[in-house]
């Protein structure tokens, strides 16, 4: 399968696997980089250029203010035409210690990376509906796999991201529009900067490359690396007095 020409929009555009998603896809295209302080994307534009865009464009997105996702989709579609592949690369870790106790702060996660995404997808899911055509990558984790007490704030945001998506995945099928779940164990990166690297890490060079190379071929998931998948088949099996031991 190949992918349309045509606009990207990248919601979260200062995210670093999502501004590589969009290095990689660029050349000869369109693309739109959706973030907060939309005028101070300059780096991200640069490197987007510079990887063969015809265009970048930066659009204000705050994902967490979800009454002005109508507002911001008909701005993009109505100066750049249809969305042909939508990612969306915005989250946040959160603070686990805090969010035991904070119930404001473990909301805020549950927000960005559950409830902000849901209602986004939805909006994009109608839209491109509606065109006939069309691509959704949503990243999941593999911390949404299996719920580890080490983070299972931010673990619980993404399981329900994980079930929403697969579900919006069927009920697309047979519509021209499909969408991809990408599911990355940990990643090395700004988000995680001052943890130590757990197993089967990978970059976000590496998990684009992963993204990409599963648009290209019409895949529904993927696993980055590939080499989780055996893992989250375990995961599944280890007893729950082994699993509540388990670091993050």
């Amino acid at each position: 399968m190949t992918i349309a020409q045509g606009s990207i929009v990248i919601f979260g555009g200062r995210s670093e696997i999502g501004v590589e998603v969009a290095r990689r896809l660029a050349p000869g295209r369109t693309v739109i980089l959706a973030a907060r302080r939309a005028d101070d994307l300059h780096e991200p534009r640069e490197a987007v250029l510079g990887a063969g865009a015809s265009a970048v464009h930066t659009v204000e997105f705050d994902a967490d203010a979800l009454d002005t996702h109508p507002a911001v989709l008909e701005q993009i579609t109505a100066a750049h035409g249809p969305i042909d592949v939508a990612v969306l690369a915005f989250g946040i870790l959160g603070d686990q210690a805090r969010a035991e106790t904070d119930a404001e702060h473990a909301v805020a996660v549950v927000h960005t990376d559950y409830v902000a995404q849901v209602a986004l997808l939805t909006r994009l899911a109608t839209l491109l509906r509606a065109q006939g055509s069309g691509r959704l990558v949503v990243f999941s984790s593999v911390a949404g796999v299996r719920v580890r007490r080490a983070n299972y704030v931010y673990g619980s945001a993404k399981a329900g991201l994980d079930g929403f998506a697969s579900g919006l995945a069927d009920a697309l099928h047979g519509s021209g529009v499909s969408l991809l779940l990408v599911r990355p164990g940990f990643v090395i990166g700004r988000m995680t900067a001052g943890m130590s690297a757990a197993p089967l890490s990978s970059t976000p060079d590496q998990v684009a490359d992963a993204t990409v190379r599963a648009l290209s071929r019409g895949r529904g998931e993927v696993a980055v690396p590939g080499r989780l998948r055996p893992v989250f088949f375990a995961m599944r099996l280890l007893p729950r007095a082994v699993w509540r031991r388990l670091p993050r």
